[in-house]
Parts: structure tokens; C-alpha cells; sequence
């Protein structure tokens, strides 16, 4: 635990922050966390908050905009590998499927701060979720299904669905049943218009 300390002593105090409440705020959720917590945690005053995010709302924004840039470069880097653009799309299940225990099924974080701030537009929530549908849209296209606007909606309620009830659950069952759904929507709208073409 020492060495923890002293290494986290070591780093910027904007970065100890960041650390710190990233941490909290997936555990206990954002509003559960006060900002005393946070700089105990971080061993940080409070003018360097002040100075390096403005205030705690600054601070949840920093946290959101990383969480969305983490989450898109965990994906890519899954991907790499992937030419085909179904299992490129089934991978969001299988992150989720491997993330899901560690984080002890607590959800989506991206639902989670939307519960929690329900009067307010979180921008950096709303651009991940505007990534992941563009994302399905293009990867469908690709795959040959037909209007892959509207699938890529049903896709995406889908994964929404699925890790509200592995949340609810406490298992990973609700996002394999997903990832299964999933897959067979998809290949039963890539056969019908495979059946429109030769027909």
C-alpha cells in the first residue's frame, strides 16, 4: 500500500485527481462522492481542483471524456485484427462480457451518469453514444444490411438492454443472451436481403 502512495504522490496533482475520482465515481457512483473524499483520496489540495478543472462538475466532465476515449481505444485496439464487420460489432458484447465481473456488474457508466444527472445533457455521454451508433451504422453497411440506420438502433438498444440486466443480474448472462440476439438479428437481415437479390 506504501508504494501505492508514494507513486501516486509522485504524479501531477491534476492527474492524482482524475485518478481518484474515476475510481470513486465508478464504485460509488458520482454524486455519492464528495469532493473532501476526492482530495483525501488523491492526497491533492483543494486549490489544485480549483486550478486544474474549475470545480467537481469539471472534474465528472474530465472523468466522462476519458471514460469515452478509454472505451473507444479498448475497442479499436480489439478490432485491430478483425476484418469482418459482424464480429467487429459483436465485440462491444464481448468487451463488456470481460469487464463486467472486474467492475462487479455495476452497469453501464455511461447509464449510470445519466440516472444520476437526469436535468442535464452530459455532452461527453452523448458523444459516446453518438460514436457507438455511427460505429454500428458503417460496420452493418458493410455487412450488407439493409437500412443500417435502423438496425444499428435495435443493435445499440440491444447492448443497452443487456447491460441493464447483467446489472440487475449480477451476471454476465443477460449479455450473452444480447450478444446472441444480436447476432442472429443480424444474419436474419443480412438472409433476407440476400433472398431479395436472388428472388
Amino acid at each position: 500500500m506504501r508504494t501505492t502512495v508514494e507513486t501516486l504522490a509522485k504524479r501531477p496533482p491534476a492527474e492524482r485527481l482524475l485518478d481518484t475520482a474515476s475510481a470513486l465515481f465508478a464504485e460509488f457512483g458520482i454524486r455519492a462522492v464528495g469532493v473532501d473524499r476526492i482530495l483525501a483520496d488523491a492526497g491533492v489540495a483543494r486549490a489544485s481542483l480549483y486550478s486544474s478543472y474549475g470545480s467537481k462538475d469539471g472534474l465528472v466532465h474530465a472523468y466522462l471524456d476519458r471514460l469515452d476515449h478509454r472505451d473507444r481505444t479498448r475497442w479499436n485496439d480489439a478490432v485491430a485484427g478483425i476484418d469482418d464487420p459482424v464480429r467487429r460489432i459483436l465485440t462491444f458484447f464481448d468487451l463488456a462480457l470481460a469487464s463486467a465481473p472486474g467492475r462487479n456488474f455495476r452497469g453501464c457508466q455511461y447509464a449510470n451518469a445519466a440516472t444520476e444527472f437526469p436535468e442535464e445533457r452530459m455532452e461527453p455521454v452523448l458523444a459516446h453514444r453518438e460514436w457507438l451508433l455511427d460505429t454500428l451504422v458503417g460496420l452493418l453497411d458493410q455487412a450488407g444490411v439493409a437500412d443500417p440506420e435502423h438496425m444499428a438502433e435495435r443493435v445499440r438498444l440491444i447492448y443497452d438492454g443487456a447491460l441493464a440486466g447483467s446489472k440487475f443480474e449480477h451476471s454476465t448472462g443477460p449479455i450473452r443472451g444480447g450478444r446472441d440476439l444480436a447476432a442472429e438479428l443480424i444474419e436474419a437481415a443480412r438472409d433476407a436481403r440476400r433472398t431479395r437479390v436472388d428472388g
